[in-house]
């Protein structure tokens, strides 16, 4: 079966397609594409067409990295694997273009289960287990269709305390697409970064991602305040059935007031309200990594209550020898990470 590959510029046809998918995320989504046009990245959207049916939708980045020029596929392609003719069809036309714009290799996270039949198929494809991850793989969704009630029963015994408690201290929520706030996740951010030695994010990316999901309602900052006083700020962003704990950061300020609880109470009310079925948390620590740096994260995270996704790790189809140099390279900044 001959599919045909056309690049699609209708962002209606595109939605259309993806949210059918069910997807758990949305790294595939019309407007992350759009966030990195904005970043200054070349993007590609792609559909798979048997006939004139669109069967499948592949989001492409490139990355112009130090590490190596490549291009990254996050949650996706959004393809059915278990179908050889279309996956050959992918893999065929994302390796020309990768050696027609120059890049080293491919990086895909397609969101299937982690588990060895997928780890195996991937491998026979010629794809190699990547040194990096990519995005959140490990997740960790709370069943939003509960009511308020059950969620709170749900949640680890001292988090619902906590959570109750936070109510008690003159707290205060606020939500906005305002440009100009994302300096205050910004800042909370590097206090964070400073606290547990991550690799933060930029303000233009923050200012790249409300500007370009806030304008379809898929987006607010979330600000939690002391009086005057930013305590935590977080990105939300919602897509699909779900709202996503995307970016965040804390101050040290005031360490007695649970304003991270307080801030996650509220957004769950937000997720219920919107209607969708699940607040995702986005990144915990792999399963039985105790000492991994997202290990406290993940004790606060799982503290809601909810069910871990392990998604298929991130694979790598390399297409130059020049590949190597950024694997080493990767491999070796992976240990020093203690990821």
């Amino acid at each position: 079966m001959h599919y045909e590959v056309k690049e699609i510029q209708s962002k209606e046809i595109w939605e259309e397609f993806v949210l059918c998918q069910n997807p758990k995320s949305f790294l595939q989504s019309w407007n992350w594409g759009e966030s990195h046009r904005v970043m200054g990245d070349k993007i590609f959207r792609f559909g798979y067409y048997n006939k004139s049916k669109l069967v499948g939708t592949c989001l492409v980045i490139k990355q112009k990295a130090r590490r190596g020029p490549h291009f990254l596929i996050p949650g996706g392609p959004l393809i059915d694997w278990h179908n050889k003719q279309l996956v050959a069809s992918f893999l065929g036309h994302i390796k020309k273009l990768a050696r027609d714009e120059k890049v080293w290799f491919v990086r895909v996270r397609p969101e299937l289960e982690d588990s060895p039949v997928n780890r195996k198929l991937f491998t026979s494809l010629g794809f190699i287990f990547a040194p990096m991850h990519l995005h959140a793989e490990n997740t960790w969704i709370l069943d939003t269709t509960k009511t308020s009630e059950d969620i709170l029963a749900g949640m680890r015994k001292n988090t619902r305390y906590i959570v109750k408690k936070s109510t008690g201290f003159g707290l205060t929520i606020t939500d906005t697409l305002d440009e100009k706030s994302t300096q205050i996740l910004s800042n909370l951010q590097k206090e964070t970064v400073e606290r547990h030695g991550f690799v933060g994010f930029s303000d233009r990316l923050f200012k790249a991602q409300l500007a370009t999901f806030g304008k379809d309602n898929q987006a607010r900052l979330y600000i939690v305040w002391k009086k005057k006083v930013p305590l935590v700020a977080a990105i939300i962003i919602y897509y699909g059935n779900y709202g996503y704990y995307h970016h965040s950061g804390s101050t040290t300020k005031f360490q007695q007031i649970p304003s991270s609880y307080f801030l996650q109470w509220n957004v769950i009310q937000e997720v219920k309200k919107r209607n969708l079925k699940g607040y995702n948390f986005w990144g915990i620590a792999p399963l039985g990594r105790k000492k991994h740096r997202f290990a406290g994260v993940t004790t606060f995270k799982t503290g809601f209550g909810g069910e871990r996704i392990d998604w298929l790790h991130a694979h790598d189809l390399p297409v130059s020898r020049n590949y190597y140099l950024t694997f080493v390279f990767e491999t070796a900044r992976k240990l020093l990470r203690g990821l």
